[in-house]
């Protein structure tokens, strides 16, 4: 008898959820428990998962390890998924792979070259794959010439953080003066120059920005599936252009998106993002982990949360190939259940549950638009 895989998330995205359906419905029809924290008792990921426990505050990287480390040996975990303190995991491999756990993450040296972006743009530049002009950025007089010398040569100028995630931080600047404009309607991602060096001149210590152009789209996102030899199993392109979202499985994406995770060793599940500059592809960021978006490629008939697992268990799924493209779709929010207010205590063992999802919170009041579901246009 084929036993039950018992998979951890830690403190992750909303939109995991999906990820955790994904794995439930496996195409190997293989029993999967799902076990989640969390530092937000209100998280939906919380509600999604078989058992599910409060991450502590305040731990360092290296408490958090131990934590880690605990829950895996007292919750019998087979597969981790790091997203929290993923670069403090990865360099613990070995342990976890003594307490019986695959991490499902790359190696740490390429963990550490795509969390600063000036060193993932450095490392990939050099292997050839285009870049947009970047500038690193820690001062006023720095971001003014950086401005200065973008606009010179036609372009927007936008900032971001050296490191983070996702799109925080992410703002254009704009030489428009601050007025009522700027207070009308949703929030802007645009900022005027002004207000951005006056900050600086009263901030208490120096930013680390990453000054570039602005991009055009299609936005694409190239999800990979690579196994510990290196060698990439999916690659498929979602884009987005405006409200509009697809696939693309177009060479001119996907050739340096596997290049990338080929090069560099990363392992499991990887997103690069690529936009344009001028008339050709660059690389705008590389994530070392799922994608919150990975569950739209089940409209191409592909369950790449499911082959992740089995490449982690040592079950290669082979070259995975999307049987068809997905219509064009949209994304919206939809409901999930939360859990009640107090998360009831989890017990203080390892026996298994059953593997189905968590039964729907019967207060309607207990359900919120946090996860978004992709929709046919």
């Amino acid at each position: 008898m084929v036993s039950r895989v018992r998979v951890w998330l830690n403190r992750t995205y909303a939109e995991n959820v999906f990820f955790m359906d994904q794995l439930r419905r496996n195409p190997s029809d293989r029993a999967v428990e799902i076990h989640a924290t969390h530092g937000d008792p209100d998280s939906p990921v919380l509600a999604a998962a078989d058992t599910a426990e409060l991450e502590p505050e305040n731990l360092s990287p290296a408490g958090y390890v131990e934590y880690a480390l605990d829950q895996c040996a007292r919750r019998g975990i087979d597969v981790f998924v790091p997203r929290l303190h993923q670069s403090a995991i990865v360099a613990h491999r070995a342990e976890f792979e003594a307490a019986g756990t695959a991490v499902l993450a790359p190696p740490p040296e390429a963990v550490a070259v795509f969390h600063d972006k000036v060193i993932a743009y450095e490392a990939v530049q050099a292997i050839g794959v285009p870049v947009p002009p970047w500038y690193r950025v820690r001062s006023e007089d720095e971001l003014v010439a950086a401005v200065e010398e973008l606009e010179a040569g036609g372009h927007k100028a936008c900032f971001k953080p050296a490191s983070g995630a996702g799109g925080v931080g992410f703002r254009v600047i704009t030489r428009t003066p601050f007025s009522l404009m700027q207070l009308s309607g949703f929030p802007s991602p645009y900022v005027p120059l002004d207000l951005v060096l006056e900050a600086l001149r009263q901030a208490e210590e120096p930013v680390d920005w990453l000054v570039m152009p602005r991009l055009e789209q299609p936005e694409v996102s190239v999800d990979c599936l690579t196994g510990p030899d290196n060698r990439v199993r999916l690659a498929v392109g979602r884009t987005k252009n405006g409200r509009r979202r697809g696939f693309t499985l177009h060479e001119q994406w996907l050739d340096p998106a596997r290049h990338i995770a080929e090069s560099f060793g990363l392992h499991y599940l990887s997103n690069i993002q690529f936009r344009m500059f001028g008339d050709r592809p660059v690389l705008m960021d590389v994530n070392t982990r799922p994608a919150g978006g990975l569950h739209q490629l089940s409209l191409c008939g592909v369950n790449a949360p499911w082959a992740a697992v089995q490449l982690a268990l040592g079950e290669d799924p082979g070259e995975v190939v999307p049987p068809f493209l997905g219509q064009d779709y949209t994304v919206v929010s939809g409901l999930r259940p939360l859990r009640p207010v107090s998360l009831p205590q989890q017990p203080e063992t390892t026996d298994l549950l059953p593997a189905v999802p968590a039964p729907p919170s019967a207060e309607p009041a207990d359900s919120v638009g946090s996860a978004a579901q992709a929709l046919p246009l």
